[in-house]
């Protein structure tokens, strides 16, 4: 009897601890998921060189943080903060056209996405489409958020640092 409840205990213990370790494993989404976070940590470090006019720095860190969302969005298409980061990258990194594309997809599948209509209402800005500018503004205007803000600044031509 006693070896009986030894036994089951034993094979309790041994189950719990099998499943518990499967669930910490670093694979499928564990990956990706740390691949965004690397992204967004060299993105938030490429705006800390743009702002120190470190021009050169900030692109490889960009360049570093488009490289891990391409892979995490060929791996797990159709997450729009991967689609945001990525048109952000892109446009970061001069590609204004590719940058809209990957802006496009995250708002198909999240069309009042915060960061993307105001990051595509920027390249709107830059490309003078101000137009379209004011469209992805007034997406915002009823999220009392910053990015409704930083983004009327922008079209109003004013220079805001968000970093």
């Amino acid at each position: 009897m006693i070896k009986t409840l030894i036994t089951s205990l034993f094979f309790t213990i041994l189950i719990t601890f099998n499943s518990f370790s499967a669930g910490s494993s670093d694979s499928g989404s564990s990956k990706t998921r740390t691949q965004y976070d690397m992204a967004v940590s060299y993105i938030n470090d490429a705006k800390k060189f743009e702002k120190k006019n470190k021009l050169k720095k900030a692109k490889k860190k960009y360049e570093k943080a488009q490289k891990l969302l391409l892979k995490s969005n060929k791996k797990f298409p159709n997450k729009a903060n991967t689609l945001n980061y990525l048109g952000f990258t892109t446009r970061k990194l001069g590609d204004f056209e590719n940058g809209e594309k990957y802006y496009l997809q995250g708002l198909a599948i999240e069309p009042n996405h915060i960061g993307i209509n105001e990051y595509l209402g920027e390249l709107y800005v830059a490309t003078n489409r101000h137009n379209l500018a004011i469209e992805r503004l007034e997406v915002l205007k009823g999220c009392n958020c910053e990015e409704y803000n930083q983004l009327k600044a922008v079209i109003a031509g004013e220079k805001v640092s968000k970093y």
